[in-house]
């Protein structure tokens, strides 16, 4: 099992950029395929993108896709997901998520075992 911290929400205007980390512990991060999600008030969560675990392939939400980028340092145990032209639907609760993988990539929820609480983006002017 691996635990998984997000940082770097917060409040930012239409247009504007934020990088959110995921800081990974407890078990080889690298073994781990890794992704985004994120859940809006009043909405089931949705899928943002995702990473196999040595990084060499991505996916995106096509709301997403241009403007998001996932990435991964597995020498620091930590993923990143940076988000650019941000807009007033992209606020939600953002989360990370890793599983076990040799090389899958996984936009499905359910296939993650392991969650990190969660970090707000709210994008306001």
């Amino acid at each position: 099992q691996v635990q998984l911290v997000e940082s770097g929400g917060g409040l930012v205007q239409p247009g504007g950029s934020l990088r959110l980390s995921c800081a990974a512990s407890g078990r080889t991060f690298s073994r781990y395929a890794m992704g985004w999600f994120r859940q809006a008030p009043g909405k089931e969560r949705e899928f943002v993108a995702a990473i196999t675990s040595s990084g060499s392939a991505t996916y995106y939400a096509d709301s997403v896709k241009g403007r998001f980028t996932i990435s991964r340092d597995n020498a620091k145990n930590t993923g990143y997901l940076q988000m650019n032209s941000l807009k007033p639907e992209d606020t939600a609760v953002y989360y990370c998520a890793a599983e076990s993988s040799r090389g899958g990539l996984y936009y499905q929820g359910q296939v993650y075992h392991n969650w990190g609480q969660g970090t707000q983006v709210t994008v306001s002017s």
